[in-house]
């Protein structure tokens, strides 16, 4: 299966702004900018979508591993941070941290925290990452 996205930037790296699109929709000439990428101003960028991804992908692969395991979830959810660094040379994703939290009905702790290291080495977005990947995994009573 393949997935589609496009982006168009026009000017230079400072001054000028782009949009991204999804072939699916869901993004239709979302606005970007210098600003909205290095500065924290408000807006979308290229990390922002990669932390959606991640945060997707991971919550499926939870969820199917513990569905698999006999203990199909109530709910899981999953956020993702992608932290953007300056390092030799420019720029790197450096890491991606995830805050888990699920209700898993009749789990224990120790089912969950196998389920969860599971998802996150093999979520295919987690396997796309050259970043260290942390992350926080809860289960709720």
């Amino acid at each position: 299966m393949d997935s589609k996205a496009s982006a168009v930037w026009k000017g230079d790296l400072r001054g000028g702004s782009g949009t991204i699109s999804a072939a699916s929709g869901v993004l239709s000439d979302a606005a970007y900018t210098f600003a909205t990428r290095f500065e924290g101003s408000a807006g979308t960028n290229p990390e922002e979508l990669v932390a959606a991804a991640h945060a997707g992908c991971f919550s499926m692969a939870l969820s199917h591993g513990l569905a698999q395991a006999g203990h199909t979830p109530d709910h899981v959810s999953t956020a993702a941070t992608v932290s953007l660094e300056q390092v030799e040379g420019g720029f790197a994703v450096t890491k991606i941290h995830l805050e888990v939290s699920a209700k898993v009905p009749g789990i224990d702790a120790a089912g969950f925290d196998k389920a969860a290291n599971d998802a996150k080495a093999g979520c295919p977005i987690s396997k796309l990452m050259n970043a260290e990947i942390s992350m926080n995994a809860v289960l709720e009573a």
